[in-house]
């Protein structure tokens, strides 16, 4: 499969990105800084310079061409609220539309345990520009027709992979603490499964082996 992966450079990516590659893929890492291309080449993947932020639709259907999947793992990383929007929200659902329009049939899009329209953050909290992005760009992707699964992880970490899961919903919310390394394993397992297609799966760090976990859904 041919895979563009948007925010090649992130922690969850950087993880994810050998586990497709050993996995047979093909994978694009879209990344912001030339600077950066060295560490995605040392992963297997093919860096690919560009700036989401200043991408119109034409330059994502340039960008996404040629490509089976697309994983978003990109994200504005806080700052200001209007950078978040362009970046969680704006840019996201012009990848969406830009996937639709060149054929890129596969979207798995990383999000966060409890996104939702129905988020509850209070809008003076810094917190809500993201929540609310996140939840717009689901929505828009679960709204379009391409073959999507969302991720919502809990509370990220760097402990070491278990490379087991807890996808009941209360009980990823009581113990969300969810290492990034299980989150790029998620990645690597969950792009190959159309039977996963419309399915929100939020997960944290838990006793059951991520495969076995995703086959009982």
């Amino acid at each position: 499969m041919k895979i563009t992966l948007i925010g090649g450079h992130g922690k969850v990516a950087l993880l994810a990105e050998p586990l497709l590659v050993q996995r047979g893929h093909e994978v694009r890492a879209v990344i912001r800084k030339a600077e950066q291309a060295a560490e995605i080449e040392r992963s297997g993947a093919v860096p690919v310079v560009e700036d989401i932020e200043q991408l119109d639709a034409a330059g994502w259907e340039s960008l996404l061409e040629g490509a089976d999947a697309v994983v978003w793992s990109a994200g504005a990383g806080g700052g200001s609220p209007e950078r978040t929007y362009r970046v969680d929200r704006d840019a996201a659902k012009l990848s969406m539309d830009a996937a639709q329009k060149v054929g890129a049939h596969r979207y798995v899009m990383v999000s966060y345990l409890g996104a939702g329209l129905d988020h509850g953050v209070d809008p003076e909290d810094p917190f809500y520009a993201y929540a609310q992005s996140k939840a717009e760009a689901d929505e828009h992707l679960q709204a379009s027709s391409l073959d999507w699964t969302i991720l919502g992880p809990g509370n990220l970490t760097l402990d070491v992979p278990t490379g087991q899961i807890q996808t009941d919903p209360e009980a990823a919310a009581a113990e969300p603490a969810t290492s990034r390394a299980n989150v790029a394993r998620m990645i690597a397992e969950v792009v190959e499964r159309e039977d996963l297609s419309g399915a929100f799966i939020g997960f944290a760090d838990g006793p059951t082996p991520i495969e076995t976990a995703l086959s009982q859904r």
